[in-house]
């Protein structure tokens, strides 16, 4: 079946070609895994030394933490609107400066509030240097070859746990919580400040599908989500990804309740990161091979497999840790899922305004889901029972994605992915819709 990907529309004059792309593409493939490793890895390994430390419990420290993505949620709204406009120069390189004076922040917190207020800034950073703007750039940049692009970013910054957690780890034996914090703080902007600086100050090219959109697509944004389509996919994804993240969380429980030893539980869950990159490794395949209702759903649909099979299979624990595997795929798909989901359906024209809008609620399910998913196992009496719950909630997310298609995207023509179009090749006209022309697949 073809696929209704938008990596196949010819593509309108970029800002560059060649190693120029290619300079973006490392540039950001650096700062993602610096910006998640510094921002968001580095305070599960630090966290049982600042309890100890400083004597804030951990529920304290953890909702202050889980603030900041809810922040970064409700901040990506608007940043969306600018990526749209102004393109990710200004913005990840003010990103990365107020990403460091944040972390700074922490190190030096004198008290719990100002330890929440310094993680509350720094979700405002996050929202302007973790995956919402660089997905925004690599999209408008790369054109119909946006998808290579964000494959290639998505595998890199999966890095980001495997490097940062035993760098922050070997500080940690040599250094305080703050002063392990305060090295991180120079890594982050000897990194993430100059490449932003630099890699991204090119002009900011028109979308490729609408190269001739004007600066404003609020009468677009307006339209397209308020629709049923925008909403069904809005309610799938988050609802998916509160179950696929209070999975991850809780999923070293449930295998030791199995039989499993925590080493081999442990062993379990970073074998998930190898899925995951199997899985991203292959969405490209996917893509030029389904239509986009048979991707979404079949990605949901997998994802909610994986968890009945942890709900249902009482072992032996080698078969447990096969499905955990796939598990991970299921999740590293689902990141590409999302990262495309609206190019696929509206086109780029307003590509960071509705990818801003689409994130909120499933970044906010992400951060609530660790704590939710311990509570549900507590009230359920189990991490099976828990697990269980997953699946239903999983399935009523394949059941909207349904819906998630607009109608203008299922009957456009086909074509498979990463087709490049020579310089000299006439492009098609654009097809004009309800809401606008829309990208050709």
């Amino acid at each position: 079946m073809s696929s209704t990907s938008s990596t196949s529309v010819p593509a309108a004059p970029t800002a560059g070609t060649g190693r120029h792309l290619r300079g973006v593409l490392i540039a950001l493939c650096v700062t993602e895994i610096t910006s998640w490793g510094v921002l968001y890895y580095a305070f599960p390994v630090l966290s049982s030394a600042i309890t100890t430390d400083t004597g804030w419990s951990t529920p304290a420290i953890t909702a202050a933490f889980s603030a900041a993505l809810v922040v970064a949620a409700i901040a990506g709204i608007p940043v969306g609107r600018w990526l749209d406009r102004r393109g990710p120069h200004l913005l990840m390189t003010a990103g990365s400066v107020l990403a460091t004076g944040s972390v700074v922040g922490l190190a030096v917190a004198p008290s719990l509030a100002w330890f929440a207020a310094a993680w509350l800034v720094a979700g405002i950073a996050m929202s302007a240097v973790l995956y919402q703007p660089a997905f925004a750039a690599l999209t408008r940049y790369y054109g119909p070859r946006h998808l290579t692009a964000l494959t290639t970013l998505t595998l890199v910054a999966g890095l980001a746990s495997t490097v940062f957690a035993p760098l922050t780890s070997a500080l940690a034996d040599h250094l305080d919580w703050r002063g392990v914090y305060l090295v991180l703080a120079a890594v982050l902007a000897a990194v993430t400040v100059p490449l932003h600086a630099f890699a991204l100050r090119r002009p900011w090219p028109p979308p490729h599908d609408r190269p001739d959109a004007p600066g404003s697509t609020s009468p677009q944004v307006r339209h397209i989500t308020r629709s049923k389509p925008f909403w069904m996919l809005a309610a799938a994804l988050t609802l998916s990804a509160f179950a696929m993240y209070a999975g991850l969380m809780n999923l070293v429980p449930l295998l030791t309740e199995r039989g499993a030893s925590p080493a081999v539980a442990a062993w379990a869950l970073g074998l998930g990161g190898v899925g995951q990159v199997a899985g991203r490794l292959g969405y490209g395949i996917l893509v030029r091979r389904t239509s986009l209702r048979a991707r979404t759903t079949g990605i949901l649909g997998l994802s909610a497999a994986t968890t009945a099979a942890l709900a249902f299979l009482p072992g032996p624990v080698a078969l447990l840790i096969a499905v955990a595997v796939l598990t991970g795929t299921a999740r590293g798909i689902a990141t590409l899922l999302q990262a495309t989901a609206v190019s696929d359906r509206w086109g780029t024209t307003a590509y960071g305004s509705l990818s801003g809008i689409l994130a909120a609620p499933v970044t906010i399910a992400g951060a609530i889901a660790p704590w939710a998913g311990a509570a549900l196992a507590s009230a359920f009496g189990g991490y099976p029972a828990l697990f269980a719950a997953l699946t239903a909630v999983t399935g009523l997310a394949v059941l909207l994605a349904i819906s998630s298609i607009p109608t203008s995207t299922s009957r456009r023509p086909t074509a498979p992915a990463n087709v490049e179009r020579s310089p000299n090749e006439p492009s098609p006209s654009p097809q004009r819709t309800a809401t606008g022309p829309q990208e050709k697949p």
